[in-house]
């Protein structure tokens, strides 16, 4: 039985499937207008672990992930503005690059990979559920913001139950836009009308008006469609509990009375840099792709980031990313001595159920019997490479073969102070050379 931690009770607790032995969850994608940032990349890190660990016990068949992404939104429109490119353009090339950068950290594709662009009729089907049901409001056809619907919080009494604030202390403690078309500082947009300059392809019908949905309509209409009015489990990061999470519970138990939506609420906690809050202004703003570009193999960036448990601060630092190559590396040299066999996983399992204890999972796997390594780790996303490819990842090979041919070059002169000299200095790097019976140099990171 898995236990995480339930942001909705405020307590941990068994997460109890609805449909008997089917996990069925739901976790907030990328808005693609510019590449992920290892904050994205800890929330896509965490749910894929919690993906894994739900495929291991319960079958892949019966687990239905759900990861959205929102390819129409204000920042969107804005982001293809200023590069003078159509949305269309914009949206397919950062959804490969999010692909790309993920598929590095090896992170699996979810069951499903709604685009909000492909949803609209079931985001328009919604919005016309909370107008019926006295939830929303149109604004007046004759008002300078004709076009928009709202959502009318003051309709909830259940609104912030899962902040557990008033509507009061939400609208105090977080920016609200503040307008005159509302009828409550709190009410949050479900359908705005198209601005003049707007691109065609961000311009949808509807009953009121062409324009495009609000953001959180995005999601409620998605998971609901692919798994349901209720379903197990929906997770994000810690950033999006308000509003974003908040407005998703109202506006579908709303749409569908009776309805809880997501039973459990998981959130990731958030990610500093140097102990500082990440971003552009700060020069600290760092994409998993300027990761990848400086060396950085994927398989540490990924333990970096399940280093810290997942609802606690990760603080991104040089010695964090040191620190993981090394374990790494001490795995990697284990396996790549002992032959690796297929072996009982049950007590990882047992400390990841007991809400993705990543830390005690990776303490047990430094005392772990020396053939089971791979195995362990194919739970936790890492050590499933063959050591040889691993230790060559991150070194400069064509740099090392000239290094090689040169100490060859000196041998055959039968300058052998040179010679030793180049191996102690690739030694020095870390790389060991291994001469063959053939005359060949063959060679492998310490």
């Amino acid at each position: 039985m898995i236990n995480l931690y339930n942001t909705l009770t405020r307590k941990k607790e068994p997460l109890r499937p609805i449909i008997h032995n089917q996990i069925r969850f739901y976790a907030c994608g990328p808005t693609v207008y510019d590449r992920p940032h290892i904050g994205n990349a800890r929330s896509a890190v965490v749910y894929d672990l919690l993906f894994r660990l739900l495929r291991h016990i319960y079958g892949a068949e019966q687990v239905v992930y759900v990861r959205n992404i929102t390819d129409v939104d204000d920042k969107i429109n804005a982001a293809a503005k200023l590069r003078n490119i159509p949305i269309s353009e914009l949206t397919t090339e950062i959804t490969g690059y999010f692909h790309a950068d993920l598929d590095a950290l090896n992170v699996l594709r979810p069951t499903h990979e709604p685009r909000a662009t492909q949803y609209i009729e079931q985001m328009i089907a919604m919005i016309e559920k909370l107008i019926a049901n006295k939830h929303a409001y149109i604004v007046d056809a004759n008002s300078k913001d004709a076009g928009h619907v709202l959502f009318d919080v003051s309709s909830d009494p259940d609104y912030g139950i899962l902040s557990g604030r008033s509507v009061d202390e939400l609208i105090a403690g977080a920016r609200v836009e503040v307008a005159e078309y509302k009828k409550n500082p709190a009410d949050f947009i479900l359908w705005k009308p198209a601005a003049k300059d707007d691109d065609a392809s961000s311009i949808f019908q509807s009953p009121w008006g062409a324009g495009r949905p609000g953001w959180h309509i995005e999601c409620s209409a998605m998971s609901t469609d692919l798994l349901g009015e209720e379903f197990d489990l929906h997770g994000g990061g810690a950033d999006l509990m308000f509003p974003h999470h908040e407005n998703e519970i109202a506006q579908s138990c709303c749409a569908n009375p009776g309805s809880k939506f997501a039973k459990m609420w998981v959130h990731n906690g958030f990610l500093t840099v140097n102990g500082e809050k990440m971003s552009k202004s700060l020069g600290n703003f760092t994409t998993v792709k300027e990761l990848l570009d400086k060396g950085i193999n994927g398989e540490v960036i990924r333990l970096c980031l399940l280093s810290s448990h997942y609802r606690k601060p990760l603080d991104w630092t040089d010695k964090l990313i040191d620190d993981s190559k090394k374990q790494l590396d001490t795995f990697y040299r284990i396996i790549q001595n002992n032959e690796q066999t297929e072996i009982d996983t049950s007590e990882l399992v047992h400390s990841l159920s007991d809400d993705l204890n990543v830390p005690e999972a990776l303490a047990l796997l430094h005392r772990a019997p020396k053939n089971s390594l791979k195995a362990l780790g194919k739970i936790l996303g890492i050590l499933q490479q063959e050591p040889e490819k691993w230790f060559k990842s991150g070194a400069d090979d064509s740099a090392i073969q000239t290094q090689i041919a040169a100490r060859q070059t000196a041998k055959l002169a039968k300058n052998w102070a040179e010679a030793d000299r180049i191996r102690n200095e690739l030694k020095r790097q870390g790389i060991l050379l291994e001469d063959k019976p053939d005359g060949s140099t063959d060679w492998r990171a310490e």
